[in-house]
This record gives C-alpha cells, structure tokens and sequence, in this order.
C-alpha cells in the first residue's frame, strides 16, 4: 500500500460501520493546492442556513461543532419546548454513529444544498435562486415565530417541467406601482440560478391574497419598471411581501405559487397552508377573460454596416389595443449582431456588421403582451454599403524583367486591385508613390494608366540601375464611412529587374600597364597580363586580346592577355629601352547595334640591361656622337714639343663608350706601348660614356728633335664581363715645332649654292682650305667666317673648313637670295689669311596658292551654272613651284560639276532641279582644290555654293486616283469625304492646290481646300446645306463624281490632276436588334480561374445595313443548388461589349455558387427611329467543382481523458471532425494518425508508434475520426499524449491539414479504493447508484476498474466485504486522488448518506501493484543480505566496545585494590591535578592523593586506551547513593580487602560491588 499524498496512508471510515467512534487525532485534510490536473474548487456556499432549505439531521454532519446559535434558544427538536418552538421538518435516515471521513477531524458545519424533497414536493427543479432571505433573525414573542421577507424568491423557468398555473390578469387596483433600487441580498447565492422562473419578477395579484385578516399593507420601493406589491401580515404570523423585476421574467401562474409557501423552520413548503385554495381560485378565473394579441407589421429595415457597437439600428413598434405591457425580443441567426430593448423596443448593434460577409440578414422579431401567445414575425435586415475596403491587389507578388532597351511608351505589366465595396467606392484608381533607387531622379521613368498599365516613359541603362522598385498606389473612388466622405488606398510594390544587352565596350581593369624584361631572357618569357571585362555585367562576353604594333619583338595570348617575347632581345638595339605596345580587347560577340564592342591600352616594357657589350673608342667629341657608327681602334693627336706635365695633347678627340647600362657599364683605362711612360691617360675609369684625354707625364721625353711621332695604345677593360672585356685605342701623338708662315686659299673668290629652308647643319661647301707649310701646330689652320652677324645664318669646320648652316630659317628665297661673306684661315702661331664667299640662295615650293574672291551663285532651275576660279601662287615664277591646277573634291555634289585642270573654269554637267534638293533653301555646295607642281605640292579649296532657284513646274498628284464614301440621306451639310493632292514644287505659291467638282450630281456636293502641310492639301467634301438627299426617291443609290487639283496661285499655271469619287447614300437605321438563340445555350467552367479570359460570346443580328451592337448586362444571379446564394458571384463574370463573356475573378468558387445567371440584352448604337434596344434573355453559366479545399477540422471544445488501465484495444478515447467544402472525391476525407509523443509531468517528451488508431466515418455534413487504443496502454505513465491527426481528401491534387489533439492520461497514483460492507453482487447491483452518488458529490466521470472481494480488511477496522478501485476524472483532464474524494464527499451529507446506504465503509487509496513472484524473490534475497551484513556490522562493534570496556574496568579493580591496602598517613602531600590521571611530580595518583609505589603495577598500561586517558570520569560504573553524604561518613568508612576476583565477578556480571568511597582532600569525586 502506497502512502496517500502529504502524509501516511490513510483510510476514511464512514459512519453506520462498527469499529473504533469518535474524532481522529490527526491533522484535519486540506485540499491540495490546485494545480493544472487538479479539479478545480467548488463554490463556497453561505456560512448560515437563510431558511430556504430543510435543516439536515445534526448526526451526518461529520463535525460535532454545533451550528450558530439563534438570537433566542433554541434546543433539540426532539427534547425542545418553548416560545420558540418550530415544527420538526423531515429528516435523513439517523445513523447509529456519526460519520467519518477520512482520517482527519470532523468536517466544519457546511449549510446542505437545495432539498431534493422540495423539489418533489413542489414539483420545481433546482437550482433556485435565493432571492429571499431574512430581514431580521427569528425572535421569541408570544404570537410565535415571525418572519418577513423582503423580496420574493424565484423558481426556475417554466421551460423547465413542473406545474402550469393559470395566467393571471393585469394587476388590480388595489396594487399600486412604485419604482426604486431592488435591496440586495448579503452574499452570492450558493448555487448558479437560471434566469427566468416560475416566480420571475411578476407582481401578484390582490385576488391572490387571503380572506384572513390583513393585519397591516406596507408598501416596498421596487426596481425601475417593476411592480411594487404589499406586504401583507397575515394572522398566522407571517409577513409576505411580493415585488416584481422585468416583466417579462416570471410568467403569470408564479404568484399562486408564492403565497402557498409558508415559512416553516426557515424553509419554503409548498401546498401545507389552508388558504392556498382560496389563492389559486382568482388565477383559474382570469384564464377564461378575452385578450387580444399586439399588432406588428415591420418587414424590412436598412442598416448602414459602419454602425458603431451600441448604437441604435432600429425601433421595433407594436401595437395593443387593450393598452398591455408589451415587451420584445428577437431571434434567429441574424439575432447574433443585434440587442433589443424588451421594454421600449429599441434595436441596438451588438456585434459589428460587414456587408461583404453578409448583405442580408433575417432576424425573428417576438411581441409579448404578458397574456397572449408570443407575436412572432421575419424581419429582413438590408446591410447599407459603406466605404470600408480598401482595394487589394490580386495576383502578387509582381515580378517583371525587362531589356534595358526596352522601347518608350512599352507597357512593362498590367496590375490589378479589387475594392469589394460598391459604386464609387469601388472604382479603383492607380498611381506611381515611388520608385526606388533615387526616386527623384527615376520617378519620371514610368508612368501608370487608369486600367494598372504601368508604361516606360524614359530609356533604361543597366549599368546606372539593374533593378526598380515601383511603389504603386490603388485608390478608391470615395464613399460615405461613418458619415464622412473617406478614400480608401492600399500600396505594393512592384520589382522590375533589368536584363544586361551587349551595348558597351570592354574595359581594361587598369589604365596603363608597365613590365620589364632582361634582354638577354629566352623565347616565350612572360612579360605581364592585361586584364579586360565586359561592362555588359550581366552579359560577360569572352573577350580576345591582339597587338596592333608591327614589328614589335612581344607576343599576346588572345585569350588570356599574356604579353610574352617572341623575338629575341637586345636592349642596345632598340630605339628605346621602353618598347610601348597598343593591346586591343575585342568582345566575342557583336553588339546590339551589330558591330565589333572593342577597347585598346597602352602597355610599356622596359627592357632592363645584361653586361654584354665591351667599351669601344670613338672619335668625337661629345655631345655630338653618333655611337651607332662603327668604332675606331686608330687616333691622332699633336703636342708642342716639351709640353709642361698633365698639359693634353691637343687635336685629340677619343670618346670611351660601353652601350651597356649603370654599373654594367663601367670599365678602367691605362696606357701600353713604347711611349706609355711619357703620357697618362685621364680620367682612369668611366661609367658608360666618358670623353679621354692623353696627358704629359714626362715631358723631358716629348721631344720633337728625338722622333717627330709618338705612338700609344689606351686600354678600356670592363672588369664585369671577363669573356669580352678589352678594347684597345693606338693614338699617334705628333709633336709640334714653332710657327713662321701664314695661310694662304687657292682662290680670292667662291661662289656657293644653297636652298632656302635648308635644316641647320646643311654643308654648303665641303672643305675651303688654305696651306701653311709650318708643321705641327704651328701649320695647323683654323677657320672662322667674318663678318660676325653672318654667323647667325652660316658656320663654317674650324678645322676643315666646311661651310654649314647655322640657322636654316633665316634662309628664304622670298626675302633674300644672296649673302656675302670672308672666310678668315689662322695658323698655329695667329698668323691669318682670308677669301670672300658668295652664296646665292635657291628658291623651294614653300608657298600654297592662294584663291581671290568668293563664290556664291544664284540660279533658277533648269540652267546651267559657268564660273571661273581665280588663284596665284608666291613661289618663284615661271618654275613648276606657281604653277597651278583645279580639281572639284568629292562630295554630295561632286558629279553634277566638272572643271577645267589649268584654267579653273567649272561649269554643271546638265541643268538643275530644285525638286531634287532636299535643302529647303536649294542650296548646292561644291568644294574645289587649287593645288601647285612643286614638291612637296601644296594646295588650297574654296567652297562654290550654288543656289537654285524653284519654278512651277511640277503638276498636283492624287494619293489615289479614285475614292469611296457614303453619307446619310437627308444630312444637309454633313461630311462625306476627305480627298488628297500633293505638288512636288518646293516653294508654297508654287505647290498650293485648289479642287474643283464635276461629274453628274455635283451641285449636290461642295469641296473646301486646306493645308496639311507645305505641298500637301485636302479637299474636305460636305453634302450641300441647302440640298437635302431622299434615299427613296433616288435612281440610284450613288454619285460619280469627278475631283480635279490644279494650282492657279503661281504666276505660270501648272498642269491639273483628277480623281474619281463614287458617293454611296445610306439608309437611316430603324430596326431593333435580337440575340440569336444559338448563343444563349449553357455554357459550362470549372472553378478556381482554371478558365480565366473569354468563356463563351453571345452573336445577334440586325436586319439594318448600318449597325452597331453593344451588349449590356442588366442582372447577375447567383444560385447554390436551388438557393440563392446572394451577390457572391456579381463580380465573376463580364459581358464584353462585343459579346464576350470573360472570366473577371480568380475567385470563381462552386462551394459558395454553382450556377450563374445573366440577363442580358444588345443595344443597336446607329438606331435612329425605333427601339434599339432587344428583349432582355438569359445566358445560364454553369459552374463544376475541382478539388480546391483543403479539409477543415471542426473546433473541439471537449478534453479527452484516458484511463489506460480500463482502456481495451479498440476504445474510443477522443474523437475529430473534419470538413470539405469540395464535392465528391474531392470532399471526401482519410484519417490518418502521423504521430503520437507523450509529454511526461517533468517536461520530459516521449515518441510512440501503434499506439493510437483512427476510423473513419461519415455523419451528415462532416467525416469523424474515431481516435481508438491500438495496443494497450502503459498505465504507469503520467503526462499527456499529443496524437497528431492528419485529414485528407481524396482526389489529386491532394490536399492535407494536421491538428494536434491532447489526450490526458490518468496513471495509477489516482485509483482510489472504496470499501463497503456488503457483497461483490450487492455493490455491482448497486453500481449505477454509487456512481450517480458520486458524480452528484464530485462533479467528476467515474470510471470503475474493478469490483471484486476484499482479502484483508483489518487494517480498516471494520469487517469490508468487497472493494471497488475507481477512478474521478473531470473533462479538463484532471482527477480526483483519495483526500480531494473525501473532502468532496464530506461537504455532501446527503450523498455521504446515500453512499452510507448503499454501504460504503472506507475511501483509501487503490492497492499498489503487486510484484511478480520473481521481483518478490529478489526482494527476499536483497533483505536477508542486507540483514547479514548489518548484524556482522553490529557484532563486531560490540565485541571491540566490550573487549575495552573490560580492560578499563580491570585496570580500575586493580587500582582499587591497591588504594584500599594504603592509609590515610600515607597521603602525599602536594598539588593534585584535577580531572586527570596523570601523575604528579611525585608520582602520586592525584585522584585519591595517595603515595604509590611506582614499581607496583597497576595494569594501566595494558592497552593503549588506558595510557591516552586524560580524564578521571571517562567512564563511572559506580554510583553510590551516598556519594554526596562522603564527607559525613567519612569517620565510618573502613578499607575492605576483596580479592581482585570477586571485583573482575562483579564487574563483568555488571554486579554492584561492596560500595566504597574514598575521600580526596584535593576535591570530592569518585573514580569507579
């Protein structure tokens, strides 16, 4: 048995059982805290009986607490004689003992429920609501008990059974009618009470009240509109007062039946006074009076669905001729949004209307005059439309991708938002709030047209933006809402995504690219890549790479752009050691406009320097070398004889270069040969170029009487280049002796030519010398030109005498043709001689012609044009330099002109027209080039502009040579036609063209001239006004009429031109139209858009020649089945105006409307006379259901509870419904379990498969899953199961919903065991009552797991005979455990009565589970094992315990007996050491302060226990009486001599020895 909740286990006995009486002592039970799976707590009912129920029997109630006591005494019915005195009411069946419920103390005194036997009595149903109560306590008098009451107590409904009384009349006038605040009653009432009753607020009538004697008429203040009655004090004792509430609250036969209670004991009793007869007799009387019935005839009314709540809707108004109460109600579905005022019949909005869900709605409107049957009648109720919808868009998200060259004006999407209000309000409009990126700048870019077209207004670029967001606006057109003119708008957005086009170039990723190479680098070295990308981003077309240099030593992959060497390299070779490359990118594939996309950079690589050039000698000076001349290994120079040192020699010029670079090109210089001694050479080393000089060393040895010549040989060693390292210069040194002649020319005079503009530098004469015989320097001459102003235009070699030009601009034969100069030869020693040079210029063609004048000519068309070009040239006459010649460039004109080579003249090939230019001022333009013979030749162009003149030579053209109109008969003045003519002529007095009519019937006919635009004209034909046609009185039906264009503005008159026209006259239309039957056959479509666009068209005809037919829709009615289904449908179909009927909604649903119907009719637009429109007809759409509804799961509001140890396979523990609004396979649904998890107490979530089951079945309207055990249930498990559900239908496209149901499951710890006194047989007969009895007293299902007999009862203290383990469960999933059981049961007494008759003995907690014999089994072997080892455990502590208290108690026998053998003279002396055992410093026990021996042994070292003491009292085995009295008997005490055996007999034996103290003078104690 497990123990109950909070405590031990407990068992509650119940009275009437033989056992122990009387209170328990334990704690009285309390109701557990409340928890979620606990029931929730009863009401409290009122602390005091208030007279309305019959008093139970004091001996069931479980508390011997007495109740309140009343002001006057009041004692047991039974023994009670007194004023006071009352009748005894009925009483439950007395028990023989009181009783008990559970363990804990009686019960406090609970007031009992409503009396069953009242009802009986009575013949009313329970719960009635107190509405009486006292208004004073019960007080002693000598006219007995007295009680009033102060409102009138109100029975149930009369829709509840009971009696029917007959309706009374109005009230007379005996009662007046008086309103005030209703008092109160003090408290709840202890149980819910029903509205309505059989007493329910009717006033009662004076015919209802007792012949007896009124004692007194008091009159009570009422609630508003209720009805006051009298209190009445009867001469029985009893004081009655009656009031009334609504009127409507209690039917008329209540009031017989409140005066036939009487108050008896504090409790209503029904039909026990005399009079009650006497009341009754008036009500039988007024049920045979004539009344008539209200009168109400309202059918319809109109209610705006912007109405707020509270508000009135409506005024109900009846009518009563016989002037009665009339109070009203209404009913029916509609019922739900509305309130009415039962009393003033005022209609109120109770719950919000909306006209789209609802634009009609039907409510049931009651009148009630209090006498007469109910008046009842339909009221339709029209919902007014107001502007409460904003529009929604339909079809989003809205997704676009367009080009980017996507045309102006291009629609890029048509959206679409739906307004379900009604006439403006529904008229959606649409405009462009936003568009993003950077809405200002791209606003602009689009616009949207009144249908939701949203068009492109500008050209799109992917590379600025590659997506749009257009925020689009839906507005209403306005309508009325809440008395206000309101527009409704709603937004979205629209995503445009813009699709790259190759319309871009490629890009390189950088703007230069630079490398750089070594020149001595093998074939196919890579330099660098070039990087290119398509700017088309989103088209990323290959791109190919191509080098437009030639001859370039570098190669480019075309694929990748790698820029390699493809020929060998050699730095010093190449004009720059910087080669500059031009890369072009090309795209694979052609652009938009179908040509190449292509791009070019420019690439440098330096080509970096390898040591592999040795220096080389050169002669000259610098800067003025030219190193790509070959070098010289042989040079000169000269020096006057005994030169002093580091003097160079002169006339020597040697230049060093390495074409190497930095430190590659640096080298040594020295100096070998037989003369090296005497020179050195400077500088010793150069970086690249340097200029070397030979300087003296020695000039002892430079001595021109030893050798005239000296020879040595400069080394130039390039230390980094071992393999090519040396050059070597020989340079011959002449040595100079003194001066003593003077130069002398050959000739006094020359004569020189040069061309003008020659370049500086330009050698006139190559070598003008003079001879000076001197040798060395002194013969050496120099030369210099004179005067020195001449030096600015010529130069002449200072060594060889070659004359140049200095300045090549000065030189112009134009300005100058010849010049004169001396040229002056100086020696060595400034000895000079000189000869005059006269140079003559030569003229060059440097001079382009020039043209004279202008040339603008004017000229009519048709003539030739003549004209000379004038030109003169600057250049020298006569020579090919002025020569000139004419030649006509190309251009527009080119070839209409030819002129002549030499002369210049130009004249036209063939006469000019004015029509074939296209310039409006006939302006013809001719270039013509005047160019020289000279060389290079030179020209010069000039433009002739021509202008030619227009003349009327071209005759009007018809656009087309015959035309075809008709025109109405009897239409003087109105249009007929439009004629065009054209002129060629280009000026407007040329081109201006007139029409003129002929042909038969012209004069009936009139023709205007406009312009259209220059040379273009329409002749606008009308009927005359004055002339009216007559269809029926013409021959023919038609004119022929003849049109002719001709120009008489211009002075010369054109030629004219003619066109027919054929004029047909029409009839006047005057026939209706009619709709071909064919086209109004049914049309069939299936729901849900699957049919969107155009379904069917509707075909008339029209007898009339002339027509136009336009459909109309008049009416659109929807029908589910044979019912109609209201506006649903309105917006789900269009009739075009050319007949189309289109699908105009997604929304189309064969659930809400399977059949449309459309009234229709055609309108004739040309009808003139007559009736345009046809009959109406009708066209029939018929609508097929397609599987587009998902199931829907019914609300459950029901908690299912399982009980898994009486749950067997195949119960139904919770059960869903589901439905489809589809029709056949469609609608039909499959349950199917998908999961079951159960979610333990702790949090704890636990999956199971198999464990539930689902059958299927159908019921009307719906399917029901029945959610069964599938395998049996662990019903030790605590929790919830969460069984996930899963509806399907059963045609493809299959759709599925899920729920997810909570099943609770009760575990063991709630079976609760009920023992009683009688048979197994007697309790499953009685089964049907005990549970009715407990579910009375719980509120709670009982679910029994067994009935069965008991097998031990004594723990219960009374003889049980059987037992019945049951389960309390309530439908929120919660149970009941044994404490909750009989507390609930405790506060009833009467069912605790019932049960105890139905012999119930003791509530517990139900048996736990018995193990099986294995587990029992172990559990014995467990236990005994355990048992073992704890008893070895003890033993062996006992043994150790006993084994040292032994010894201790040995060693103090031993010190006993030696104390005993000493005296007292032999006590030392000294300090003691108190509460020890420790010696002194003499050695002396410091407890009995007596010298001892230390040789004698006293055993204390037998174990070490003994040694460790420090405390006397560690352990005193002997207790004297007499210890506190030593001192007094200290002078009697004499030493006995036991032997150490007795004292170890009667240690051991725990024997009182001989009881012997001795005294230490230190302190009194004892020490064993």
């Amino acid at each position: 048995m497990g123990e109950a909740p909070g405590g031990r286990e407990r068992q509650t006995k119940l009275p009437g059982v033989s056992g122990e009486s009387g209170t328990q002592k334990q704690p009285r039970q309390e109701l557990p805290t409340q928890s979620p799976r606990q029931p929730l707590p009863r009401p409290p009912r009122p602390p005091e009986n208030r007279g309305l129920l019959p008093p139970v029997n004091r001996a069931l109630l479980p508390s011997a607490a007495a109740p309140p006591e009343p002001r006057c005494p009041v004692q047991p019915p039974p023994r009670h004689t007194g004023p006071c005195s009352r009748p005894r009411p009925a009483q439950a069946p007395t028990l023989s003992k009181p009783p008990r419920i559970g363990s804990g103390p009686a019960a406090p005194h609970r007031t009992p429920g409503p009396n069953p036997s009242f009802a009986r009595r009575t013949g009313l149903r329970w719960p009635v609501r107190p509405l009486l109560s006292h208004r004073r306590p019960p007080r002693c008098s000598g006219a007995g008990l007295r009680t009033r009451l102060h409102r009138p107590y109100l029975l149930p409904s009369p829709a509840a059974p009971g009696p029917a009384l007959p309706k009374p009349r109005a009230l007379p006038a005996a009662f007046s009618r008086r309103t005030g605040p209703a008092p109160r009653s003090p408290g709840p009432p202890p149980h819910p009470v029903p509205t309505g009753g059989a007493f329910a607020g009717r006033s009662v009538p004076a015919a209802a009240l007792p012949a007896a004697q009124p004692a007194r008429m008091a009159r009570r203040p009422g609630p508003p509109g209720s009805v006051s009655v009298p209190e009445a004090k009867f001469s029985g004792g009893v004081s009655v007062r009656a009031q009334s509430s609504a009127p409507s609250s209690i039917p008329s036969d209540a009031a017989a039946v409140i005066l036939c209670l009487g108050m008896r004991d504090g409790v209503w009793l029904a039909g026990r006074m005399a009079w009650c007869s006497l009341v009754l007799l008036p009500f039988l009387l007024t049920a045979v009076s004539g009344n008539t019935a209200p009168f109400f005839n309202l059918t319809f009314v109109s209610v705006p669905e912007d109405l707020e709540l509270g508000q009135q809707a409506f005024q109900l108004n009846a009518t009563d001729v016989d002037g009665d109460k009339i109070t009203y109600s209404i009913s029916g579905q509609g019922a739900f949004y509305f309130s009415v005022d039962r009393l003033t019949g005022n209609v109120t909005l109770r719950n919000s209307l909306d006209r789209e869900l609802q634009a009609r709605l039907t409510i049931t409107v009651q009148v009630y005059d209090g006498i007469n049957e109910p008046v009842s009648r339909k009221v339709t109720i029209i919902v007014e439309d107001r502007n409460d919808n904003a529009p929604v868009f339909q079809k989003l998200p809205y997704e676009v991708s367009i080009p980017e060259n996507a045309t102006l004006g291009s629609i890029i999407y048509t959206v679409f938002a739906n307004d379900s209000d009604t006439g403006n309000a529904s008229k959606v409009s649409y405009s462009i709030e936003e568009v993003i990126p950077d809405d200002t700048k791209n606003h602009w870019l689009f616009y949207i047209l009144p249908n939701g077209s949203v068009v492109l207004n500008g050209s799109l670029d992917y590379t600025k933006n590659t997506f749009y967001q257009i925020k689009i606006l839906a507005k209403d057109g306005g309508g009325i809402l809440h008395n206000e003119l309101v527009f409704q708008q709603s937004f979205t957005y629209m995503s445009l995504t813009i699709i790259d086009l190759p319309n871009l170039n490629p890009r390189f990723l950088s703007e230069t690219y630079s490398g750089s190479v070594p020149e001595n680098c093998a074939l196919g070295t890579t330099v660098l890549t070039v990087t290119a990308v398509d700017r088309d981003t989103g088209v990323n077309d290959r791109i190919f790479y191509s080098i437009t240099n030639t001859s370039v030593p570098f190669a480019i992959n075309t694929t990748t752009g790698t820029i390699s060497v493809s020929s060998p390299l050699d730095r010093e070779q190449l004009p720059s050691e910087e080669v500059l490359l031009e890369v072009k990118a090309r795209e694979e594939k052609l652009d938009i406009n179908n040509m190449v996309a292509q791009t070019s950079t420019l690439v440098t690589i330096v080509v970096t320097d390898v040591n592999d050039n040795k220096p080389q000698f050169y002669n000259c000076s610098l800067p003025n070398c030219n190193f790509s001349t070959s070098a010289q290994n042989n040079f000169s120079g000269n020096i006057i004889e005994h030169s002093s040192s580091r003097l160079p020699v002169s006339n020597l010029s040697i230049v060093a270069h390495d074409p190497d670079k930095g430190i590659n090109s640096s080298y040594e210089l020295y100096l070998q040969g037989p003369n090296a001694n005497a020179f050195t050479v400077f500088p010793s080393k150069i970086v690249g170029t340097g200029e070397v000089e030979l300087l003296v060393q020695d000039p002892a040895s430079v001595d021109y009487e030893i050798s005239h010549v000296m020879v040595v040989q400069i080394i130039a060693n390039d230390t980094g280049n071992p393999k090519n390292c040396c050059s070597t210069a020989t340079v011959t040194i002449n040595l100079i002796d003194s001066n003593d002649h003077i130069p002398e020319f050959p000739q006094s005079t020359y004569d020189l030519e040069v061309e003008e503009n020659s370049p500086d530098g330009t050698i006139i004469a190559p070598n003008i010398t003079a001879y000076d015989p001197d040798s060395g320097l002194l013969g050496q001459i120099t030369y210099q030109l004179l005067p020195e102003s001449i030096r600015n235009i010529f130069t002449v070699n200072a060594t060889t005498g070659a004359v140049l030009v200095q300045n090549g601009s000065w030189l112009d034969w134009e300005t100058r043709s010849i010049y004169y100069a001396n040229l002056q030869a100086s020696d060595g020693g400034n000895l000079t001689g000189t000869t005059v040079l006269e140079i003559t210029v030569l003229d060059v063609n440097d001079n382009a012609p020039i043209v004279t004048g202008s040339y603008f000519i004017s000229v009519e068309e048709g003539n030739n044009v003549t004209t000379q070009i004038q030109a003169i040239d600057n250049d020298k006459p006569g020579s090919p330099n002025s020569e000139l010649g004419f030649t006509i460039l190309p251009g527009p004109f080119s070839n209409n002109f030819t002129i002549n080579n030499t002369t210049g003249e130009m004249h036209s090939k063939e006469p000019l027209d004015r029509e074939a230019l296209e310039d409006e001022q006939g302006q013809m333009v001719v270039t013509v080039e005047v160019y020289d013979h000279g060389v290079p030749q030179l020209s010069t162009s000039v433009n002739v502009t021509i202008t030619v003149g227009d003349v009327n030579d071209n005759a009007p053209v018809f656009l087309s040579q015959s035309y075809e109109f008709s025109v109405f008969e009897d239409s003087p003045g109105a249009l007929v036609g439009m004629v065009q003519a054209t002129d060629a002529d280009r000026t407007e007095i040329n081109s201006r063209i007139s029409f003129l009519l002929r042909g038969t019937g012209s004069s009936n006919f009139l023709i205007r001239s406009s312009q259209l635009k220059p040379g273009h004209y329409n002749g606008q034909l009308t009927v005359d006004p004055d002339i009216s046609l007559d269809y029926d009185t013409l021959q023919q039906k038609f004119f022929s009429l003849l049109v002719l264009a001709e120009n008489t503005a211009a002075e010369k008159v054109g030629d004219t031109a003619t066109a027919s026209v054929m004029v047909h006259i029409l009839d006047v239309n005057d026939e209706p139209p009619t709709v071909l039957p064919s086209s109004l056959q049914d049309v069939h479509m299936s729901e849900n858009g699957t049919q969107l666009g155009l379904v069917h068209v509707v075909k008339a005809f029209d007898p009339d020649t002339n027509n136009s037919l336009v459909f109309e829709e008049l009416d659109v009615t929807c029908f589910k089945g044979t019912i109609s289904a209201g506006e649903v449908c309105w917006d789900w179909f269009v009739l075009a105006p050319n007949g189309s009927v289109l699908v105009n909604s997604s929304e189309v649903d064969y659930e809400l409307c399977d059949r449309v119907m459309l009234t229709l009719r055609v309108e004739d637009l040309y009808t003139e006379k007559g009736n345009r429109y046809s009959q109406n007809e009708t066209l029939r759409i018929l609508i097929s259901d397609v599987n587009d509804n998902a199931p829907v799961f019914l609300p459950i509001l029901e908690t299912f509870v399982v009980v898994p140890e009486i749950s067997p396979v195949d119960l139904q523990v919770a059960v869903v419904k589901a439905t489809d609004a589809d029709t056949g396979r469609g609608g039909t649904i499959i349950f199917s379990i998908l999961s079951v998890v159960l979610l333990e107490d702790n949090g704890a979530s636990r999956p199971f498969e198999n464990l539930f089951k689902v059958v299927t079945t159908v019921e009307e309207n719906s399917y029901v899953g029945s959610i069964q055990v599938a395998s049996n249930l662990d019903d030790s498990l605590k929790g919830q199961y969460q069984v996930t559900v899963q509806a399907k239908d059963d045609e493809k496209p299959n759709h599925k919903v899920q729920t997810v149901l909570n099943i609770f499951a009760v575990d063991q710890s709630y079976r609760v065991r009920l023992q009683f006194v009688t048979t197994v047989d007697e309790v499953q007969s009685n089964s049907g009552n005990i549970k009715t009895a407990l579910t009375t007293a719980t509120k709670a299902a009982v679910y029994v797991v067994a009935i069965r007999t008991v097998e031990d009862s004594r723990a219960s203290q009374v003889e049980a005979k059987s037992v019945m383990e049951a389960y309390f469960v309530y439908s929120n999933g919660t149970a009941l455990d044994v404490n909750q059981l009989s507390m609930l049961i405790q506060s009833e007494p009467q069912v605790l009565a019932e049960l105890v008759k139905l012999g119930l003995a003791v509530i517990g907690p139900g048996e736990a589970e018995k193990p099986s014999r294995e587990a029992e089994l172990i559990g014995i072997i467990a236990g005994l094992a355990a048992f073992l080892v704890l008893f070895i455990l003890i033993m062996t502590l006992v043994i150790v315990l006993t084994t040292r208290s032994y010894k201790r108690k040995l060693s103090a026998m031993k010190a006993l007996k030696v104390a005993t053998t000493l005296s007292p003279a032999m006590e030392q002396q000294g300090a003691a050491i108190p509460g020890t055992n420790q010696y002194n410093a003499e050695g002396a026990n410091p407890m009995l302060n007596l010298s001892l021996d230390p040789s004698h042994d006293l055993g204390f070292h037998e174990d070490s226990v003994s040694i460790a003491s420090m405390n006397s009292l560690d352990e005193n085995t002997v207790n004297a009486p007499g210890d506190n009295n030593l001192k007094a008997q200290r002078s009697r005490e004499e030493p006995m001599d036991h032997t150490d055996e007795e004292v170890l007999v009667a240690a051991l034996n725990l024997k009182e020895p001989t009881k012997i103290a001795h005294i230490n003078n230190a302190f009194t104690t004892t020490d064993l």
